[in-house]
This record gives structure tokens, sequence and C-alpha cells, in this order.
């Protein structure tokens, strides 16, 4: 077996995984820029071509974002979330919702089977602070405390595989959420406390099939939302 011709390629490999390893663990959590190129050339103690060569394959694998006159930004945590939100980005906000609602169904099945007592603890405190958001009016809040508490439910399922699809597809979704929430419909379907303390109930009682009812419930509610603002939005483009 030949070996690698140049230590180059070696180093910048090693860079590239450590760059990775600090995404994946949350140290540069997706949304935040990463250090300049001179501070990751100090602290990595490694040249400025190789630091280069390793933003540039991250970014060719859409794991960072370089933004002009800015910094580079972590656009993903893994090359598998990057080709997942290659992907939404071409889809309708509806395919995305569809998606999304399989992945929920089955998370909150596998929530009621299998959470801990510590699972329900951390779904209660993010259901709460979902009502604290939407009670103070705060939309953005709103939708980030909505992430949260459906990543708990993923969470709670105790698969891994599932875990990581749901949080890289929901990275994605925000703009679908926003649609949602912004849809000129009732508040009780831009809010949906009901179903989701529903959810929560049931993965607590451990019943699978309420837990999935719920979901499907509260899903549903929110894909006729979305229907109905494509079908308002196709009639306003219709009539002018």
């Amino acid at each position: 077996m030949p070996l690698r011709s140049t230590a180059r390629t070696s180093l910048v490999d090693l860079v590239i995984d450590q760059m990775e390893g600090l995404i994946a663990n949350g140290e540069w959590a997706v949304g935040t820029k990463i250090p300049a190129e001179p501070v990751l050339v100090e602290k990595l103690d490694v040249g400025r071509n190789t630091v280069r060569e390793a933003v540039r394959a991250l970014v060719h694998t859409g794991i960072l974002e370089p933004r002009q006159g800015d910094g580079t930004y972590v656009r993903a945590s893994s090359d598998f979330g990057a080709a997942v939100q290659r992907r939404l980005r071409r889809a309708e906000d509806l395919e995305a919702y569809e998606v999304r609602a399989c992945l929920e169904r089955d998370a909150a099945r596998h929530a009621a089977r299998r959470r801990t007592d510590e699972d329900l603890a951390a779904l209660r405190a993010t259901l709460a602070e979902r009502d604290r958001a939407w009670q103070s009016g705060d939309l953005t809040a709103f939708i980030d405390a909505d992430m949260d508490f459906h990543r708990t439910i993923a969470a709670a399922a105790h698969n891994s595989v599932l875990a990581e699809l749901y949080e890289h597809l929901s990275d994605a979704l925000r703009a679908t959420l926003q649609s949602v929430v912004g849809a000129p419909v009732p508040d009780s379907v831009r809010n949906q406390y009901a179903s989701h303390a529903a959810i929560v109930d049931a993965i607590e009682a451990r019943d699978p099939e309420a837990a999935e009812r719920a979901a499907l419930a509260h899903l549903t509610e929110a894909m006729d939302a979305l229907r109905g603002t494509d079908e308002r939005i196709t009639g306003d483009d219709a009539d002018a």
C-alpha cells in the first residue's frame, strides 16, 4: 500500500476533523461566525494555506457559509445536515411540513414508550416556555420555543438517528413555521397550545397511540393553515 505523497493533505484533513468536532459538539453552533483566519492559524498552529483549504472544503460540503465582508458562518452541523438543507431549500413549504409530520408522529410514539422522568420534566419546561413566549407577543421567541419543544420530543424518543435527522430538518423549517404563525387564521391555530399539551399528556401516560394521534391532530391543523395560505396567494396572483 503506497504512502500518501504529502504531509500537507493529512494536515488539512486533521484541521477539517478539528473544525467538524467543534461544530458537532456545539462549540461552534449553527448560525454563528467562526473565528477569523489569523485566529485559526494561531490556535491550530498551522499555516494560512492549510486553514484556507480546510475552510474551503467545509464550504464546499455546505457546513460553512462565507458571507462577503462579514466572515464565515456555520450553516449546518454535519455534511448530512447540509445535504438535507440543500434539498429542503428546493421544496415547497407544504412538502417540507409533510416530511416533518412523518418524523414527529414517530417521535411522539417512541417518546411515549421510552421517555424518562427527566425527559418529561424537559417537555413540561419547554411547553411552559413556549406558552410564555406566545403570551409575550414575541413571535421570534415563540418560534424558537416551538422548535425547542419538538426537538425535546425527538430527544425523548431515544433514537439518535431520528433526533439528528429532526435537528437538521427543523433548522431548515423555520420559514415554514413562520408561514403558519403568520397565517391569517385564528390564534388557536397559530398557537395550538391544547394540542401540544395533549402530546405531553400522552407521553406522560406512556400511551403511544394517543401521542401519535395528538401529534397528527396538531400537524394536520398546521398543514391546513399552510394550504389555505397557498390558496389565498394563488387566488391573489390570479386576480392580479
